[in-house]
């Protein structure tokens, strides 16, 4: 469960779904038996607001999750899309 921020210098508790960001990852292992079905494991996280608004979460080849600067053109993006609460609320 999702408890706090995933960035480690933030921290911040999570109460409300309002601001912020979730992400979710495929944390299934590796290759099993050829013809076994694989077992899909979800991960969730979350950014708070202060947060989601110059990083974001990203998964390394090896699985790895990573805090890591949002690139320019994506924070511009960002701007213009109306927040998932005011979607509601419409």
């Amino acid at each position: 469960m999702v408890s706090n921020c995933a960035n480690p210098g933030c921290g911040k508790p999570l109460h409300y779904l309002r601001e912020g960001r979730i992400y979710i990852f495929d944390a299934s292992s590796g290759v099993g038996d050829p013809g076994e079905k694989r077992q899909r494991c979800l991960e969730h996280y979350w950014l708070c607001g202060s947060c989601a608004e110059t990083l974001m979460l990203v998964q390394d080849a090896q699985g790895l999750v990573r805090v890591l600067p949002k690139p320019a053109a994506i924070r511009e993006t960002d701007e213009r899309l109306p927040a998932f609460g005011s979607m509601l609320a419409s």
